[in-house]
């Protein structure tokens, strides 16, 4: 049995097909997959960072924004406690001359009005001035009292708020609480 040229030819070739098949998925497999399998880790992990110094970027844009805008809010610390606050000696007449103006405007008697300074709130860079007023008027006219010593220039925060029955026809009593907030 001898086997022609061509035959031999034509293992030879195939021997060679199957060696180059072989080879080329051991390529495949040992080199380009792991390599590839690297380089898409490679640049997952570059667009995560990319991400995180975008994101980094925009807080320190925002950072910049603040803290170029930091001395002109304390300037408006400033100028809220210079206009806003009365100084601690000046309370208790700039409160009196406060609610005297504000009856007078609403209509309302003021019966009585009491005045205390808190000073027992270590933690707070303001004082407080405790105000209790007592008026006597028709229920409308209260009420436009109240709403324009909330809307005071003043930093004023009421917190007490009611009314009793007078009588009949003689109107409303209300009695405000209310606090001052002092510069020391």
């Amino acid at each position: 049995m001898r086997k022609s040229r061509r035959q031999i030819i034509n293992r030879i070739v195939e021997a060679t097909g199957v060696g180059l098949v072989a080879v080329s998925l051991l390529v495949f497999f040992a080199i380009y997959r792991p390599l590839g399998n690297k380089i898409d880790a490679a640049v997952r992990t570059h667009t995560q960072l990319r991400q995180t110094v975008r994101n980094q970027q925009v807080r320190v844009d925002v950072l910049k924004k603040f803290d170029s805008d930091l001395p002109q809010a304390g300037r408006g610390i400033s100028d809220f406690e210079a206009d806003r606050t009365p100084a601690r000696r000046e309370a208790y007449s700039t409160a009196a001359h406060l609610i005297s103006k504000l009856a007078d405007a609403a209509g309302v008697k003021v019966s009585s009005r009491g005045y205390r300074l808190d000073t027992g709130r270590a933690d707070d860079p303001l004082e407080h001035l405790a105000l209790v007023i007592q008026l006597e008027g028709p229920y409308p006219k209260l009420l436009t009292f109240a709403h324009a010593l909330e809307t005071a220039n003043d930093f004023l925060l009421v917190r007490e708020f009611s009314f009793t029955p007078m009588g009949e026809n003689e109107g409303v009593g209300l009695r405000l609480g209310a606090d001052l907030y002092l510069t020391p």
